[in-house]
């Protein structure tokens, strides 16, 4: 492969509040993070130029337990960055209310195929010069309140540009935010450019559009929840060494509110969404703002489950370099696509029985749902009416549901659709065996994403920015049934490579749409059609599989963004 740029000079400085790269770093809450860590093993496929930046998070999100009713108990997470990561010499400071917080940082090489290298640093404040209450501020992702996010924002952002120029790397020519959480590396360099951050005046014009030619956005949800905002009077003391930046009106609301999506909106030369869809609804809710879409993808080699890779060795070599080549899995025999299926699901159902003492059964159709449990993913739409889905069973065949996915510990509906869902399985324990599985995780979902039939998704639209779960289940020939929503609405073909449920005015529309497909096609096709459930498994592969990648998301960024 040719080396586009040298590893020894990175351009692109790639910042996320979150990155996951393997359940030994639990620095990760869920999709945000794995299309993080996805993006940065395709950059080191891909030999691309890249630096990641993210927070040490030294009690990880949280390790999830479920009681008997299901209610959700969350643990810290227990690791020792010493174990894995290495340690370097390198310390920065910043400013938090006027004290100076500083920063060490342990580095993660993530290798390419080829053997290219991309660092990625982890920051982390928990040394023995700072006072006791910032020694902890990495410690949480996503924790804390108002005021513990906004410093952890200012040590991503602006602790995160000093910690790159510090360790050398002061040839970079895009920094991309990967969500708003690290927006403020933009009042670092504004402060660089200007040399007056401290000045209470407003920026030049002049700094803020030599900025703006620097900076990539890549904003991921229409969910309020997404989009952090602090109120002028915390970021006036937060930020206080930044007076230039505090007194430059435009980066603020009208309101006075420091909202970070604005901010990286107004600093950014090239943003986007992360689905065609998600950039229409992002151009409606940013309406001043040109908004373009690059639809997410995830790592194919990652989550291609072990089975799945050698058939893929066999029949599609170099597959790994271009997943693009996988669109030739049309001509791989359907019956070596079900046979490697058939071996993930084993082992699936295996883990599963052993973990939980179930009795899974390998022969029987089994759905899985696992995403973020909060209330507008719906994950309690299949037992909308519970009597009809018991219905279908009897009539169509038997079937099984795993569900996963952890609830932000202070998302009070997502916590209680948890307990919905325990509680719904308990008591359809001697019809339909429904099983939430606990502390989902990376190695969870390639086992999870791999060996279930049938990947279920149910937002309510427009909410689904993109979702990539669907995406991972597809490298595996497993098809969607999923509201056409996010990346569905591209990935979709009705009957080829997974079901749409029909969008109603009302949940008991959808959940009708979902019952008809179940009872009338997919259950009838796999039980009583199992070539054709073949086909359209390989379809997934060929058409979704072979697309929806990082590989060709990261190139979109290239060509768009990164060199343009």
């Amino acid at each position: 492969m040719t080396v586009l740029y040298g590893s020894e000079n990175p351009r692109i400085a790639y910042f996320s509040m979150e990155i996951g790269l393997t359940n030994a770093l639990p620095t990760y809450s869920g999709g945000l993070g794995v299309l993080a860590g996805d993006t940065i093993r395709s950059a080191a496929d891909l030999q691309v130029p890249v630096v990641a930046v993210s927070l040490i998070h030294r009690k990880g999100y949280f390790f999830q337990r479920l009681t008997e009713e299901g209610s959700q108990v969350s643990d810290a997470v227990a690791w020792e960055p010493g174990e894995i990561l290495q340690e370097l010499p390198a310390r920065v400071s910043v400013a938090i209310a006027g004290k100076n917080v500083m920063l060490r940082a342990w580095r993660y090489d993530v290798r390419g195929i080829d053997g290219y290298s991309v660092p990625v640093f982890f920051l982390d404040t928990d040394l023995p010069e700072n006072e006791s209450a910032h020694r902890t501020l990495t410690d949480h992702l996503y924790g804390g309140d108002l005021q513990y996010r906004l410093c952890q924002e200012v040590i991503l952002g602006i602790g995160g540009v000093r910690m790159l120029r510090e360790l050398g790397y002061r040839s970079i020519e895009r920094y991309h935010m990967n969500e708003g959480h690290s927006s403020l590396l933009t009042v670092e360099l504004m402060d660089e450019l200007s040399g007056r951050g401290r000045e209470k005046s407003p920026i030049p014009d002049t700094v803020l559009d030599a900025v703006r030619r620097q900076c990539i956005f890549t904003t991921h949800t229409p969910v309020p929840a997404g989009h952090d905002q602090f109120p002028r009077h915390l970021a006036e003391d937060i930020l206080s060494d930044h007076q230039s930046f505090l007194h430059t009106h435009e980066l603020f609301q009208k309101d006075g509110v420091l909202n970070m999506t604005y901010l990286a909106l107004r600093t950014s030369r090239y943003v986007n969404g992360v689905a065609k869809k998600h950039g229409e609804v992002s151009r409606l809710m940013y309406a001043d703002y040109e908004i373009d879409a690059i639809t997410n993808g995830v790592h194919t080699a990652t989550w291609a489950s072990p089975p799945m890779r050698d058939l893929f060795d066999r029949y599609v070599p170099g597959w790994k370099q271009d997943p693009f080549s996988l669109r030739a899995a049309l001509s791989i025999p359907k019956g070596e696509v079900w046979a490697a299926h058939s071996t993930a699901k084993h082992d699936l159902i295996r883990r599963i029985n052993q973990d939980t003492g179930a009795r899974l059964l390998p022969d029987v159709f089994t759905m899985g749902f696992a995403r973020r449990a909060t209330p507008y993913k719906r994950a309690d739409l299949l037992f909308h009416d519970v009597e009809r889905l018991k219905q279908i069973v009897s009539l169509r065949g038997p079937v099984q549901i795993l569900y996963a996915g952890k609830a932000h510990p202070r998302d009070e509906g997502g916590i209680e659709l948890i307990r919905k869902v325990v509680g719904i399985g308990k008591a359809l324990r001697n019809t339909i065996p429904v099983l939430y599985l606990e502390n989902y995780d990376i190695s969870l979902a390639q086992l999870l994403i791999a060996g279930v039939d049938l990947w279920l998704n149910t937002p309510q639209p427009p909410l689904e920015a993109s979702g990539t779960s669907g995406m991972k289940a597809a490298v595996n020939g497993v098809p969607s049934l999923s509201i056409l929503d996010g990346w569905w609405i591209e990935g979709h073909v009705e009957g080829v490579t997974g079901w749409a449920i029909e969008h109603g005015d009302s949940s008991q529309r959808d959940a009708d749409s979902l019952y008809r497909k179940l009872e009338q096609t997919i259950l009838p096709v796999f039980y009583g059609s199992r070539e054709q459930y073949q086909c359209i498994m390989r379809n997934c592969i060929a058409l979704n599989g072979s697309f929806f990648s990082t590989h060709r998301m990261l190139q979109e960024y290239v060509l768009k963004a990164y060199f343009r």
